[in-house]
């Protein structure tokens, strides 16, 4: 060989032995980087503040029991063991929810957004007030969890608390975390709030329709009633007439209280409002004289800048179709063991680690000194638990749905705002963020009575123009000024934090019904099971009560309201003594599922906008068939009905479907699909597939041509109901595509396009075979770290800490509810069950848990996603929570000594 080429060849292999060094080095120096923040799960560890030694069983899934001897040792081990597992997203939690995250990631448009309209809603001003209002203990727990958090951080460097730092600090300048203050557990409820806040998305929907469709009329058939013949409410109509009665004695001591109400305010906090029906909106097609015409060119951009406002809060929770839940109860007299049995679901946002973290938190010795002996879903920067058990009694959760929120439309001049025909001065503040690496951004804030101005924080459009023509007091066309400002429910200090402590600690019902009163915000359905045989429900939550005005806008809440006249302000909230409750119901079941609480008409009015029910109305049908059957039910037969997949919206459409004539062979080929269909919406369905298609083609036809991308029909149960009253009328207006001139599209024209255009597009993505088509194949589930998850990072960085793709049953508003937008263009999973639970009253240890990903939030341990195959395949994990069946599954023991 050529002395050359012997010379070229040592030298490439000395080069490639250097590559694979430098290789080998990386791998090390990431294996140990990565690996550094990991947790020390057992033996002993030193742990300022503790009074007494605490121990810490965890389980094969890294979930900690944590046992103490005092409340404060107990959640300052909390604090301890959850910043152990989950700082960092603790961290980016208190970051978003004070309007800090800018200085977390440093310059981003989207952190920028996103702080900016935090800051003007003031959550962590709120949970500063919040604080003084709380009773003593539970400040003490707060306090007590802090510390423990504290305590962690103080034993360790930046790098060694979370890899997500080091990554940040390739990108920014990142200081060390600061300590754990109660107030940033505090603002943590309102991020929870504000993603479960109720209705203000349908009434922005319905200002925003208005100005393509102008006609009141036709945008209230985008809102149909409550279909309460198809699908029952919580409380039967017996249970609601129960109800009643302490609703009408509630109401008799109210009117005595309210004598001096303005004329044309509702009186009663107990009754619902009059409706006032469209009345009242101005536009093209209503002659009514009230002022606020939501057509108008700068109302219309005052909403949508408040919508893209609201729109910028980053998802802690969840947001969009899907944020519902699933709960039921089922008492002894119908399952196998003579006890309760209870489910929940809670469907929300899914990401990397999961919303939940769960734990158990014991006292040695339970009493009065120390009462608690609770297990379950705690969010990670929250003492206490959220769902879950003690000894006597267990609870879920799901979302109530409660109008909260109200838009008002401000007549504005500068920082002043119309009342009654006065001029009042704005609130004003300004608030200073700070940017890593960046320059620091000013904002001011303005605010009326009603709340803050949320339209025009954001730079988009231009949107209000300063009145410069004023006339006997009154702004006249041409020369307005409008902007919008949020009046919601979360923005006066409240005593939720007291309620988690109440619930933890709760044994019957009466303890559920003074829980249930400090439990302010988020509104929420409470149903609940005792282990001496009891099941009951309990709506808590403060609710606004509007007032009805003659011949004005509708008194529910349901469209944005005029700042200007008072009588549209709110009277008052509703009298938490009349929310809607029952104990022992004679059907021996209680299904929350989102569903309207009660009968129309029956008890205080909380909303228009709930869930129409096909969800919960198939779980009262598998429940109702299993009690026909005459066959008790099991723990496994709770988890039957959560994996449910069947769509019941199918049988509806899928008849009118089979009717149409397609003309091609080839065309058919996937109409031929729903023939044999059962409904199935599993990821192996070909049916699935092709259905989910349609629906999505269906509702582009028939809304695209009317309603502004905004407002689009993404398919929610909303819009199931939509589609479901105009099938008899095959003549509707809302068939007739206006994009076609000269045609007149009637119902089976446009499901014949929507059949062929599914086809097509199937075609194209799966191949011309429509046996070979999968659900499971378009409806697909990527889950994403909140801060290097997206696409802005590097794919090595992505890769690993994203979890990998999976293929997905169910769909949106089926029981095993992973929804997906409709008018995204994707199949997509967008929210779904973030955790799964049964549990058997009578016999707590038989219990089942199971979360998204896992305990752990650091991507190097076994524990971040070792939950997510189980989930996804309807699995679940024995939950334990006696002491003796902790100590039998425990793989871990560590003692935390003072």
């Amino acid at each position: 060989m050529p002395q050359r080429q012997v010379v070229l060849r040592r030298s490439l292999v000395a080069v490639a032995l250097l590559v694979v060094v430098a290789l080998v080095a990386a791998v090390i120096s990431t294996a140990v980087l990565t690996r550094r923040p990991l947790p020390t799960t057992s033996g002993e560890l030193s742990v300022a503040g503790l009074s007494a030694p605490v121990t810490v069983h965890r389980d094969a899934q890294g979930v900690p029991d944590i046992y103490a001897s005092t409340p404060d040792d107990l959640f300052l081990a909390q604090g301890y063991v959850q910043a152990q597992d989950r700082f960092f997203e603790m961290d980016y939690r208190r970051h978003v929810t004070s309007g800090r995250l800018s200085e977390l990631v440093g310059e981003n448009a989207d952190a920028l957004e996103a702080d900016k309209v935090i800051r003007t809603f003031g959550w962590r001003d709120v949970a500063e007030q919040e604080w003084d209002i709380l009773d003593s203990d539970t400040k003490n727990h707060l306090q007590a969890y802090a510390d423990g958090v504290n305590a962690y951080l103080a034993e360790r460097s930046t790098s060694q608390v979370a890899v997500e730092y080091t990554v940040l600090g390739l990108q920014v300048s990142v200081e060390d975390p600061e300590p754990w203050e109660p107030l940033d557990s505090l603002a943590w409820l309102k991020a929870m709030a504000w993603d479960l806040r109720g209705n203000y998305d349908d009434e922005l929907a319905r200002a925003q329709s208005l100005v393509t469709i102008r006609d009141v009329s036709r945008v209230d058939e985008l809102f149909p009633a409550y279909p309460e013949s198809l699908n029952a409410p919580i409380l039967t109509a017996q249970d609601a007439a129960a109800n009643s009665v302490a609703v009408a004695d509630a109401a008799a001591g109210a009117a005595a209280d309210t004598a001096g109400t303005a004329e044309g305010a509702a009186a009663d906090p107990a009754v619902e409002p009059a409706d006032g029906g469209g009345a009242g909106l101005a536009g093209p097609t209503d002659d009514s004289a009230h002022p606020l015409d939501l057509t108008d060119a700068v109302v219309a951009a005052a909403v949508d800048s408040a919508a893209e406002a609201v729109a910028a809060v980053p998802v802690l929770v969840g947001k969009g179709e899907g944020i519902g839940s699933n709960s039921w109860v089922v008492s002894g007299e119908h399952t196998a063991s003579g006890s309760p049995l209870l489910a929940n679901d809670p469907h929300l946002g899914l990401a990397a680690p999961s919303i939940w973290a769960q734990v158990g938190l014991h006292c040695s010795t339970v009493g009065d000194d120390c009462p608690f002996d609770v297990t379950g879903f705690s969010f990670a920067g929250f003492p206490g638990v959220i769902i879950g058990h003690n000894a006597e009694l267990a609870w879920g959760i799901t979302n109530l749905g409660t109008d909260v929120t109200d838009f008002f439309v401000e007549r504005t001049q500068q920082d002043t705002y119309q009342v009654d025909g006065s001029w009042e001065d704005m609130t004003t503040r300004t608030e200073v963020i700070k940017v890593a690496d960046g320059d620091d951004v000013t904002l001011d804030v303005r605010s009326t009575r009603h709340g803050p101005i949320i339209s025009g924080v954001l730079p988009v459009s231009a949107v209000s123009a300063t009145p410069n023509e004023i006339v006997d007091g009154v702004l006249r066309s041409g020369s307005d000024g409008y902007e919008v400002a949020l009046g919601w429910t979360a923005l006066t200090p409240g005593r939720t934090a007291d309620a988690i402590f109440a619930m933890n600690t709760a044994t019957d019902a009466e303890d559920i019904a003074a829980a249930a009163r400090l439990f302010e915000v988020p509104a929420q359905n409470i149903v609940f099971a005792t282990v001496d045989g009891h099941i009951g429900y309990q709506a808590p939550g403060t609710v606004p009560v509007r007032g009805a005005v003659d011949g004005g806008l509708p008194s529910d809440g349901t469209w944005p309201r005029p700042g200007w006249d008072s009588a549209y302000d709110w009277q008052g909230t509703v009298d938490p003594a009349t929310m809607p409750s029952v104990l022992d119901p004679a059907e021996g079941f209680i299904v929350a599922a989102n569903q309207a609480v009660a009968p129309a008409g029956a008890g205080p009015y909380l909303t228009s906008d709930w869930d129409y029910g096909y969800r919960s109305q198939r779980i009262r049908t598998l429940i109702e068939e299993q009690i026909a059957s005459g066959v008790p039910m099991t723990v496994e037969d709770m988890h039957r009905i959560q994996a449910d997949d069947r769509n019941p919206y199918a049988e509806v459409l899928v008849p009118v479907l089979l009717e149409q004539e397609i003309e091609t062979e080839f065309d058919r080929g996937g109409q031929d699909l729903l023939r044999t269909w059962d409904y199935s919406q599993d990821a192996d369905s070909a049916a699935a597939a092709y259905f989910a298609a349609v629906w999505a083609e269906l509702l582009s036809l028939t809304f695209d041509d009317e309603l502004s991308d905004v407002a689009a029909a993404d398919g929610s149960d909303r819009w199931l109901e939509v589609v479901r009253t105009h099938l008899e009328n095959p003549t509707s207006p809302w068939w007739d595509d206006r994009r076609t001139a000269n045609v007149v599209e009637t119902r089976d024209e446009i499901l014949q396009q929507a059949l062929v255009r599914a086809r097509s597009e199937l075609t194209v993505r799966m191949g011309s075979d429509p046996s070979s088509w999968r659900w499971g194949s378009l409806h697909t589930l990527e889950l994403e770290h909140p801060v290097l998850g997206g696409e802005s990072v590097p794919g090595i960085v992505r890769d690993w800490v994203n979890p990998g793709m999976l293929e997905m049953s169910g769909g949106s508003s089926i029981v095993n509810a992973t929804a997906w937008d409709a008018s995204s263009g994707s199949f997509a999973v967008t929210t779904g069950p973030s955790m799964r639970a049964v549990m058997d009253l009578g016999d707590l240890d038989a219990s089942t848990w199971v979360v998204v990903t896992g305990t752990s939030g650091h991507p190097a341990s076994g524990h971040y996603d070792d939950q997510l195959a189980t989930w996804a395949s309807g699995g679940s994990y024995p939950w334990r929570s006696t002491r003796d069946a902790v100590e039998a599954a425990s793989q871990d023991e560590l003692t935390l000594t003072p």
